[in-house]
């Protein structure tokens, strides 16, 4: 089956002003993201892979360029359809976990859900199957202050999870974890890129970066090299 594209973007470019002083973050990316594909997006801090992704992810905007996401330029998207979207389409996963503290490992997976009401019913066996995807179905009960980082960022992947999201996007994921954790993270990603899961894995990080099966090298805002690993 031919893989549909899912995200192509051309002379992709930000520009950020901040008291009258210009700063390219990004200079005219171009390249197209299937489904499927398990992608790497790597370089130095300040190199522009953040706000590639951030762009990408539809948390901020180019300044010029095209972005089409499923064939539509983004440009063409209303603010409640780019807000359906984030919320329904991609899924993200950040450095920091971004958890509550004081609540239950369920009810951390339940959020993206309450965005739109549902059958109770039916999320709840989504949040039990995307727990189950992360081998933490035993520790739903558990306040994320309870549990290790590395369990921490399962449960982030299994938020991103839960609305069974085209894309996750994973922003230097293991950044906050030992190697032994963050080997099992990138494990967790490989399993779902084959179960037909698109990542976009954001890291400056050589050794996780070889998990992906593309790395995009960013430098200076350009991309430098776009390679099949």
């Amino acid at each position: 089956m031919k893989k549909q594209r899912l995200i192509e973007v051309k002379k992709l470019a930000k520009t950020y002003n901040n008291d009258g002083v210009e700063t390219k973050a990004l200079r005219e990316a171009s390249f197209i993201i299937k489904e499927g594909e398990f992608i790497a997006i790597m370089g130095p801090s300040g190199s522009g892979k953040s706000t590639l992704m951030q762009i990408l992810g539809f948390l901020d905007k180019q300044s010029s360029g095209e972005y089409l996401f499923q064939g539509k330029s983004v440009k063409n998207y209303s603010d409640d359809e780019l807000s359906s979207i984030r919320n329904q389409e991609v899924g993200f996963v950040f450095q920091a976990f971004n958890l509550l503290s004081k609540t239950s490992v369920f009810e951390n997976v339940e959020l993206p859900l309450l965005y739109k009401r549902g059958d109770s019913k039916k999320n709840k066996e989504k949040i039990s199957k995307a727990l189950k995807a992360v081998n933490l179905l035993h520790r739903s009960d558990y306040f994320s202050n309870q549990i290790s980082g590395g369990q921490k960022q399962r449960v982030a992947i299994a938020r991103a999870l839960v609305n069974d999201p085209k894309i996750i996007f994973a922003d230097e994921p293991t950044g906050n974890l030992d190697s032994k954790s963050g080997k099992m993270i990138m494990e967790i990603f490989q399993k779902l890129n084959q179960e037909g899961k698109t990542i976009i894995l954001i890291t400056h990080e050589t050794e996780i970066a070889k998990y992906a099966k593309r790395i995009i090298k960013v430098e200076d805002g350009k991309i430098i090299r776009d390679q099949i690993t």
